[in-house]
């Protein structure tokens, strides 16, 4: 194998192979959003259009739930 062809493979596996790795997403938060015709209020993570106005801090659990709180008890 070429010394060229063996530098673009490395390369390539350093590059490459651990951009998934790197590359992270986290769910959208959820929002209430309020109408300004009738001032109903919907939950949903973007704006259901215009004529609505965000309502609310965001919410990390699915629809609108606030995250579960977790009590941690320390063993003796």
């Amino acid at each position: 194998m070429p010394f060229a062809s063996r530098l673009w493979c490395a390369l390539f596996a350093l590059l490459v192979l651990p951009a998934p790795l790197l590359v992270q997403a986290a769910p959208a938060p959820w929002y209430y959003w309020r109408s300004l015709v009738d001032g109903q209020r919907v939950c949903a993570q973007t704006s259901p259009g215009p004529g609505w106005e965000q309502d609310s801090a965001a919410y990390e659990g699915p629809g609108c739930q606030p995250r579960r709180k977790v009590l941690v008890v320390p063993m003796r």
